[in-house]
Parts: structure tokens; C-alpha cells; sequence
């Protein structure tokens, strides 16, 4: 009998590992033959939401941090992005690193400050820096206020891939993505992440055991801070602009609505809910403003009947960790 318990964990383990193994297997196959099917802009502008989504899951799903301002991180780095590209003429490479460096640098001083509250005045303090931030892209001459900035070009990664070839975009923005969110499965797969599954858990017993839970939730806020900038830099390229849309807290609404649709605390839930989300703008846009009352329809029938997500409610019934 008392090998009878590990057994089990190891077949569970092993289970998992399967299950993951698969899922990523369909996802990365459904992203080679997406282009084929759809519109290959439509599917790049999902990929970029679904690495927001994945970042801001980071937190919410892993730490328990609920960050309502996360679109300050995905704008600045648009800004930033778009402006390195077309007035200092860097490279699109060159342009998303100095966009992320931008968010992650906002991220470590803003989740400083932020990680000091918890629950509700965590969520507040973050929707008032995002509200800051939103002010300060306004304002700030670089920005081009309600303009935003237009025209930005594409160029040649690495100054050998051109940028401007549809196709060869599709496949940088794949490859970005996926670097992304397997930048975020091995951060929560690691023991840092285990530290960050405990914090979420029972943050009074991780302090107990002598770990310094503050410095791991702000390591986590400057990871997800960081993803979410990869994701608004790459956006920035991929549409040749950057504006306040980004920035604003209708965005960082919308992050939450994706991720509690695909299942908060899952590797594919915030992917499956971002390409919901921006499926269901794309192709309702015809039906102007009612587009946000469907958006609300949808979120209230999932959340009463799929409570984990889609993909954490499917997760569940299997008993499996997706």
C-alpha cells in the first residue's frame, strides 16, 4: 500500500506530460496550416493577443494577482517598438527588444510598488499606473497623441528576412509566439514556479519556510510585464502601428475576458480565449457597438457553464493538467 501512492502520482505526472505533449502538437500544427484558411493577418493579430493573454495568465493564473491596468505594459512597448523602428530606423529585431526592455523596465517599478497591496488594492493600484501610463502616451510628443504612430516599417529581421513578404511575417510572428509561451511553461513548470503555485496557495506558509515571497511576485510581475511587451512590440510591427487603442483600459478588460473564457491557470486557455475574443471582433464587427453586448453574453454563459474556462473545464473532466 505504500507504493501504491506514488504510483499514482507518477502515472498522473506521465498522463500530463502526454496530454501536454498532444495539445501542443494540435496547437502547433493548427498555426502551420491556419494561413491556409484564414486570413493570415487576422491569425498574426490572435497570436499577439494570445501572448498577451498568456503573460497576464502568468499572474492571475499562477500568483493570484490580479492586474487590471497589464495593457500599459502591451502599449508602452507598442510605442516604443514603433518609434525605435521608424524615426531611429532599427531593425524589427532591435525595435521589440528595446520594446520589452521599455516594459520590463515599467513592470520592475510599478510591481515594486503594486505588490506591496494585495487583492483589490493590488488591482486598483495597477489601473491607476496603467491610467499614467495612458496619460503620458497622450501627452508625450513621440507618441503623436490621438494619431498614435502610423507607418511604421517592417523591414528585414536581422537584416536578412524581409518583413514586407506576408508569409515570411506569419512565420516570425509564430516563431515569437511560441518562444513566448514556452518562455511562460518553463517559468511555471520550474521551481520558481512552484514558489509562485505556493504564494498562490498559502502566501503566509511560504514566508514561514523562509522564502521572500515579495521578491518572487515582483519577479513574476516583471516576467508577465516583459511577455506582454513582446506581444505589443511584435503587434506593433505586424500592424504598422501603434495607438491609444493599446494602451487603454478597454485592453486590459478585454485580457481578463480572454483569459476567464479559456480557463485562467492553463497553458491554452488564455490562447483558445484570445482567438475567441478577437474571432468574435473580427467577424461581428458588422454589427457595430452590439459587438460588446455578444462579447458580454458570451462571457456570462461561460461563466456559468464552463466555470473553469473552456479549456479548464475540459481539463477537469479529463483529470488532466492542461
Amino acid at each position: 500500500m505504500r507504493l501504491e501512492a506514488p504510483a499514482v502520482a507518477v502515472d498522473t505526472t506521465a498522463r500530463n506530460r502526454r496530454a501536454n505533449a498532444i495539445a501542443f502538437a494540435v496547437m502547433l500544427a493548427l498555426i502551420v496550416i491556419a494561413p491556409f484558411v484564414a486570413y493570415p493577418f487576422f491569425i498574426m493579430q490572435a497570436l499577439c493577443f494570445a501572448l498577451f493573454a498568456c503573460a497576464f495568465n502568468l499572474l492571475i493564473g499562477y500568483v493570484n494577482l490580479l492586474s487590471l491596468g497589464h495593457a500599459m505594459f502591451l502599449g508602452l512597448a507598442s510605442y516604443v517598438c514603433a518609434h525605435a523602428a521608424k524615426v531611429w530606423g532599427l531593425e524589427p529585431v532591435s525595435a521589440i527588444v528595446l520594446g520589452v526592455a521599455a516594459s520590463a523596465a515599467l513592470g520592475l517599478v510599478t510591481g515594486a510598488l503594486a505588490i506591496r497591496s494585495i487583492g483589490i488594492y493590488f488591482a486598483m493600484i495597477t489601473v491607476a499606473f496603467s491610467q499614467m501610463v495612458y496619460f503620458f502616451c497622450v501627452e508625450a510628443p513621440f507618441t503623436h497623441g490621438e494619431d498614435g504612430i502610423q507607418g511604421v516599417p517592417q523591414g528585414r529581421a536581422l537584416g536578412l528576412f524581409d518583413l514586407s513578404n506576408p508569409w515570411v511575417l506569419y512565420v516570425f510572428v509564430a516563431i515569437v509566439f511560441l518562444f513566448g509561451f514556452l518562455a511562460v511553461q518553463r517559468a511555471v513548470n520550474s521551481p520558481f514556479g512552484e514558489i509562485l503555485k505556493a504564494i498562490r496557495e498559502n502566501e503566509p506558509r511560504v514566508i514561514s519556510l523562509g522564502y521572500r515571497s515579495m521578491q518572487y511576485k515582483l519577479a513574476a510581475f516583471t516576467l508577465s510585464a516583459a511577455i506582454a511587451g513582446l506581444a505589443g512590440a511584435t503587434k506593433a510591427i505586424v500592424a504598422q502601428n501603434a495607438s491609444l487603442t493599446d494602451v487603454s483600459f478597454a485592453m486590459s478588460g478585454e485580457v481578463v475576458l480572454m483569459t476567464l473564457v479559456g480557463g485562467m491557470g492553463t497553458f491554452y486557455g488564455p490562447v483558445v480565449g484570445a482567438f475567441i475574443v478577437v474571432s468574435m471582433q473580427n467577424y461581428l464587427a458588422q454589427y457595430g457597438e452590439w459587438v460588446t453586448v455578444i462579447q458580454g453574453v458570451v462571457f456570462v454563459a461561460c461563466v456559468l457553464v464552463f466555470r473553469r474556462g473552456i479549456v479548464g473545464e475540459l481539463a477537469a473532466r479529463a483529470r488532466i493538467s492542461l
